[in-house]
């Protein structure tokens, strides 16, 4: 077994103990942002997840709805197009929210290979409640951020977002 020395009294772990979750394996060293975009998004899954339990929902499943609920019935090719995921993934996301209630499968009227994800009823009784849960995602994770630290943040994230658009193309091209 393993023993953690606890910082804030000087003995062997016994288990009580908060993890260490500013632990960081040497082999990790030197890549700070790595590390810290990992904790920060593993923090916002997670208050994701427990604010969208109360509806039934999992993380990712309130995109769908919200883009249901704004453009109306949609193909299943274009909800996985819209937030990057795979077709079994996104297959997966529509069963689950069909078992749930909140979306249905229906022929398409232009075209009879083409089946449409609609909204249900069910998926608009929550629809506020959603809306409101994204608002307090968003004020946990910048609650303590002025509006120009906001920006700054937000110009830094769309940088990082082209460069690991960039470095995911560059590896697609390797492949």
């Amino acid at each position: 077994m393993i023993e953690e020395s606890s910082a804030r009294d000087g003995h062997a772990g016994s288990g009580d103990e908060e993890p260490d979750v500013e632990f960081r394996p040497t082999a990790l060293q030197g890549s700070d942002i790595n590390h810290a975009l990992v904790r920060v998004a593993r923090l916002h899954h997670l208050l994701a997840a427990q604010l969208l339990r109360r509806f039934g929902l999992h993380p990712s499943q309130e995109l769908v709805l919200i883009r249901l609920w704004e453009a109306g019935a949609q193909k299943q090719i274009d909800l996985a197009a819209m937030l990057g995921a795979d077709s079994a993934t996104m297959t997966r996301t529509i069963q689950r929210l069909e078992n749930g209630g909140f979306v249905r499968r229906v022929p398409s009227t232009t075209d009879r290979r083409v089946t449409m994800v609609e909204p249900t009823t069910a998926s608009y009784a929550i629809r506020t409640g959603v809306e409101q849960t994204w608002a307090a995602l968003e004020e946990g994770t910048v609650g303590g951020l002025n509006a120009r630290q906001c920006r700054d943040a937000l110009a830094l994230l769309a940088q990082m977002e082209t460069s690991l658009d960039a470095a995911l193309e560059s590896t697609r091209a390797e492949a």
